[in-house]
């Protein structure tokens, strides 16, 4: 009895109805085309700043400071006084030399009268000759020793005239390394400051080999000076990141490479009306470089795995493959891409953490102008 109850249960379940499985949704993803054009990429290299003109300012003669008249971080204009030695060893040098002026004046005037006395003896025949060309000899001696005084006062009054230390240039004073009442000279290793003017300013920085090569190929002309004129204005990036408010321009390259760097110096120039780089500034040089007929991404559509970058590229199906590429580097919100991506292909632009390798999604095509859209948001 029990053996027919069983079979009759296995029976009863056989011909019940089955309860549907569940399938696999499939996901409905953006998607986008890859396209290929123009773009410009931005390569950043530290920078240094110095002033267009930085000068030494150091005394031309020796002896104390008797006074400082600026202070440091000062703003200066060109002939304005910034020390002053003790000149009193000069000016009685400059006295000495006008009372040998006068010396030698009064031996001059002497000699000329010895020469006035003797010619009409000499023409009558009174006196011997020779006392005549002695006096005009003398005479030469004299006219030798007023030259000689005449160049000590004027050598004296340069040297007393350095007592005075001016500003060649305009520009901002630096630290005052020497103090009122300090013995200075022209032999001392410091200087007494720098002076900079920094109307302009100039910022280097270096290119290696490769970055050169590239530099050299990108832009149109014969010469370096041909090519730098085709070189877009440069940018400035300050230390906390913010852009200097300026563009520049590259106008300089240096004649020969760096043996221990492997690099070339460049430089450009940027104005500085206002002041607010200074010498000794450091940042990031921005140049901009176009690329024609490059493959783009946003960087939105791809993930970063093991130092990797991989997009999900949709193939036959719809069936979306890992695909890694190589970048040549980057402009604004967009990857450039080297390898791995050709134009025309598809890709998925959002939602990459919820989808599988091998996974069949249904594609949501996106137009360039929501692409950008979502980028920017």
């Amino acid at each position: 009895m029990k053996v027919n109850n069983l079979i009759a249960l296995v029976v009863l379940s056989a011909c019940a109805p089955k309860t549907p499985q569940p399938t696999a949704q499939i996901q409905s993803l953006p998607v986008i085309q890859v396209s290929s054009g123009e773009a410009t990429t931005y390569q950043e290299y530290p920078a240094s700043i110095e002033g267009a003109i930085n000068i030494e300012i150091r005394p031309q003669v020796s002896g104390t400071l008797d006074h400082v008249f600026v202070d440091e971080g000062a703003y200066v204009k060109a002939g304005q006084t910034l020390f002053k030695i003790n000149d009193a060893p000069y000016r009685e040098r400059l006295n000495n030399a006008k009372a040998r002026l006068h010396a030698a004046e009064g031996a001059l005037s002497n000699a000329q009268i010895e020469i006035e006395k003797l010619t009409p003896l000499v023409e009558h025949q009174v006196v011997a000759d020779y006392q005549l060309k002695t006096a005009q000899s003398a005479k030469q001696i004299a006219q030798g020793n007023v030259e000689q005084a005449k160049a000590d006062i004027a050598a004296a009054e340069i040297n007393l005239g350095y007592t005075l230390i001016k500003a060649p240039v305009s520009g901002f004073i630096g630290r005052i390394l020497r103090k009122q009442g300090s013995l200075v000279s022209p032999e001392d290793p410091t200087s007494l400051t720098n002076l900079s003017d920094v109307h302009n300013v100039h910022v280097y920085f270096a290119l290696g080999e490769t970055d050169f090569i590239l530099f050299k190929t990108k832009y149109a002309g014969k010469t370096l000076a041909e090519k730098l004129k085709q070189v877009p204005d440069v940018e400035l990036i300050m230390p906390d990141d913010s852009s200097y408010s300026l563009k520049g321009r590259i106008d300089m390259i240096d004649g020969q490479f760096d043996r221990t760097t492997g690099a070339i110096t460049v430089r450009a120039t940027f104005k500085n009306e206002d002041g607010l780089l200074r010498s000794g500034n450091t940042g990031k040089l921005r140049l901009a470089l176009k690329i024609d007929n490059t493959v783009t991404v946003p960087q939105a559509a791809t993930m970063e795995m093991q130092d990797k970058i991989f997009v999900y590229l949709v193939g036959d199906s719809n069936r979306i493959v890992k695909q890694p590429i190589l970048i040549a580097g980057r402009s604004g919100t967009n990857y450039l891409v080297k390898e791995g991506l050709k134009a025309g292909d598809h890709i998925v632009f959002d939602g990459l953490d919820h989808v599988h390798e091998g996974e069949i999604i249904q594609p949501q095509p996106l137009a360039p102008d929501s692409v950008n859209q979502v980028v920017h948001n």
